[in-house]
């Protein structure tokens, strides 16, 4: 039974949660090469979209490599909860792996591979998605760190 993250898991938990943040806030450079793109306009790749093409590949190869070191090492148990919390908790997290996997990959694949309506998918749904499972993430971390105090944060924080 594993007691806790190990440091290369939480590393890779807060490293993967600020490039998604980043990209998910800094993604009008890519906004608007990916309209020129549509148009057929020349637009020069800026800064800002060669950073949302990076980050997100960056994503992708972090979140295979952490999805790997979760099934070969393991995760600690939750605490005691409901069964409609444990369930809530293991649709957000697998969940989350998905987009963590699918956002990266439907905007390569709409950018480089042509793939004109995995745009709208990667900036629509999908986007959106990520957002309210972040949401529900953090606000998850709160209730068991301040209501329930069990002690769940703490995992993130301190390697075993």
């Amino acid at each position: 039974m594993v007691q806790g993250y190990s440091r290369l898991q939480i590393i890779l938990h807060w490293v993967v949660g600020v490039l998604i943040l980043y990209n998910l806030l800094m993604s009008d450079a890519m906004s608007e090469l990916w309209r020129a793109k549509e148009t057929g306009s020349t637009m020069a790749m800026s800064v800002g979209a060669l950073l949302h093409i990076l980050v997100g590949a960056l994503v992708l190869i972090l979140v295979l490599w952490r999805l790997g070191v979760r099934l070969t090492r393991g995760v600690p148990e939750v605490p005691e909860s409901s069964a409609l919390m444990e369930l809530a908790g293991k649709v957000g997290h697998w969940g989350l792996y998905v987009l963590m996997i699918g956002l990266p990959a439907t905007g390569l694949l709409a950018y480089f591979g042509g793939v004109t309506f995995l745009a709208e998918v990667h900036g629509g749904i999908l986007k959106a998605l990520m957002w309210v499972l972040i949401a529900g993430h953090v606000l998850a971390a709160l209730y068991h760190q301040f209501v329930l105090k069990d002690g769940l944060l703490n995992r993130m924080r301190e390697p075993k």
